[in-house]
């Protein structure tokens, strides 16, 4: 029996952990316990399963350094960054202004309020990159606006739900910056690799939108003329855009057209950016009338938030700074705006960094939790047993990605990212390595996996973030006058279905079509070195010589400068004896 129990350790670890996890204990305490404990099992066991087991006490020595490697882990700076960043533009009301400016944008066109929310949410993932931020914002100023005008509470908390997990996967994402270090990767790659993904899915919950408002028209209505405070004014506002390219083709072309390509950009954006905006506050400050209401405030609105996105993302994907780098700048531009809007409180700053101190924290805790788990796994040969048990799926690399799809999605709704992202990933991505598998394109399946998840009833984080600034009776809205119907569960349930089924087609369609994903190896210059041919020049002016006198004769024989042929054969001089045989049977003598 001991001898089964130490044969099969490893398995009987990972479902014990991984059942304590289910029921709720705290993951940190729950790894690090677990990995203590199955290290006193398996050092008492090693002696039945010698080769199964290759536990000893000294390796416990081990723990503190790799404690200390996770505290050096420069990549790891990004996630206090990118969180500081997110809340200061949440407690800032960005997402209030966004909402407000694009909903008005939209407003004449039947579902407008739904395509805001969807853009907002793209946006508010490019600078937040925490989903509970973008659902709770979104909730609190979304929901009310289409309640009071007529959308259906399915539609409208469904819309809502996937808009703000879009931060799952859109770039700064948390989740792509863990998995990016779990992996071995390069968060830039991950970051490019993750684009075009995020932008299907804004595409596809746009073309939803779009879908409903033909097929039932009722269920997502334009909003009324009266709810359009900010009027038309379409026409000035392609103007603005049309003379912001214009100065940005003649300042790449013709200002800055002495620096290289990737300096030029950002100078060339930066310049169109500068100018129109500032002539959009001119216009406000001085009354000139050049803009309509609209276009100025489209512009003073949604210029701050996209240019935060280009000084966080642009500089990353140009190579300009590195993700970690990105998030202090992307920080201190979300500090510069809440300031430059009066809205930087001591109170809003002490908010968010008690925020972020408890997010990293608790980062940090399930990372050493997860070391110390690892380092036990990796002694009873847990991971050979992953490997072994992975490796022999049918399907090769595709079932491979289909069983981790169904794994992390069903895993998804009980556990939270980080905890599958430090748990499981390590593990699994051996194997995809061994199968062939793009570690980059194998992270971003996963992050949309962990976005199906938060929108899958009834464990989604997202609903329950929902639920939870959701009316639960009726209300009396204060604009329209009326009392509106409570908000129910079951309308946030069925809501997000069609938006899961999105979902799954959009990770169907990133395994059937890696390059979607892998297109981040475009750029890249890669050498074979089996056709490198190295010329080499003469060394000498004399057939490679450097001038120097043959080293034989005049007949090119081989040199001797000047000293006898060696003996290289033929009895022993007589003047050389010969060595004494040693007898090995007798103790050494010394004369």
């Amino acid at each position: 029996m001991i001898d089964l129990i130490a044969e099969n350790i490893a398995p009987i670890m990972f479902v014990t952990v991984m059942a304590m996890l289910l029921l709720g204990y705290p993951v940190a305490f729950t790894l690090a316990a677990g990995g203590l404990l199955f290290f006193v099992v398996g050092v008492n066991l090693a002696q039945f399963a010698p080769n199964e087991i290759t536990l000893f006490w000294p390796l416990l020595q081990a723990n503190p350094e790799r404690v200390f490697g996770v505290m050096r882990n420069d990549t790891l700076l990004a996630i206090p960054f990118f969180t500081f960043m997110g809340i200061i533009l949440e407690r800032s009301r960005m997402a209030e202004d966004l909402l407000d400016t694009v909903g008005q944008l939209f407003g004449p066109v039947r579902g407008g309020v739904a395509y805001a929310v969807v853009l907002v949410g793209a946006l508010l993932a490019a600078t937040t990159g925490v989903v509970a931020a973008s659902v709770i914002a979104m909730g609190l100023i979304s929901l009310p606006i289409m309640m009071r005008y007529g959308y259906n509470s399915r539609m409208a908390t469904g819309t809502i739900s996937a808009a703000a997990t879009l931060a799952q996967v859109i770039p700064p994402s948390l989740v792509l910056i863990v998995m990016a270090d779990q992996l071995g990767r390069s968060v830039g790659d991950m970051y490019v690799g993750a684009v075009y993904p995020g932008l299907i899915l804004v595409a596809l919950y746009c073309l939803y939108v779009f879908f409903v408002t033909i097929v039932r028209p009722k269920a997502a209505p334009a909003l009324p003329p009266e709810a359009r405070t900010l009027g038309g004014g379409v026409p000035t506002l392609l103007a603005a855009i049309g003379a912001a390219v214009v100065i940005y083709v003649v300042s790449y072309h013709f200002v800055f057209n002495i620096f290289d390509d990737a300096t030029r950009l950002v100078w060339s954006a930066t310049t169109a950016t500068v100018i129109v905006y500032a002539f959009a506050l001119a216009n406000r400050r001085f009354e000139l009338g050049l803009l309509s209401r609209l276009a100025e405030q489209v512009i003073i609105v949604l210029i701050p938030p996209l240019a935060l996105i280009f000084l966080v993302l642009g500089t990353i994907f140009l190579g300009i700074a590195t993700p970690t780098e990105g998030g202090a700048m992307g920080a201190t531009g979300a500090l510069i705006l809440a300031l430059a809007k009066r809205r930087l409180t001591m109170e809003t700053l002490t908010q968010a960094l008690d925020t972020t101190v408890k997010l990293t924290a608790f980062v940090m805790f399930i990372l050493i939790g997860a070391r110390v788990f690892g380092l036990t796994f990796f002694g009873v040969n847990g991971n050979i047993w992953i490997e072994e048990l992975l490796l022999n799926l049918p399907g090769g690399p595709t079932g491979f990605l289909i069983f981790v799809t169904v794994l992390i999605f069903i895993l998804g709704c009980f556990l939270d990212f980080f905890e599958i992202a430090f748990i499981l990933v390590p593990l699994l991505a051996p194997v995809a390595e061994a199968l062939g598998i793009d570690l980059i394109w194998f992270g971003v399946i996963i992050g949309l996996n962990l976005q199906a998840s938060f929108l899958t009833p009834p464990f989604g984080f997202a609903l329950f973030y929902l639920r939870s600034v959701s009316p639960t009776k009726a209300w009396l809205d204060a604009v329209s006058g009326r009392t509106l119907p409570a908000v129910k569960t079951t309308d946030i349930y069925r809501g997000t279905l069609p938006f899961i089924a999105i979902q799954i087609f959009t990770i169907a369609l990133v395994i059937a079509y890696p390059p979607i994903v892998t297109h981040y190896q475009d750029d890249r210059i890669t050498i074979d070195l089996d056709e490198v041919e190295i010329d080499l020049p003469p060394l000498g002016t004399d057939g490679g010589s450097l001038g120097l006198p043959p080293l034989g004769g005049e007949d090119g024989g081989a040199p001797n400068f000047g000293l006898p042929p060696p003996d290289l054969g033929g009895p022993a001089q007589p003047d050389q004896p010969a060595a004494p045989s040693l007898d090995l049977s007798q103790p050494p003598t010394f004369d």
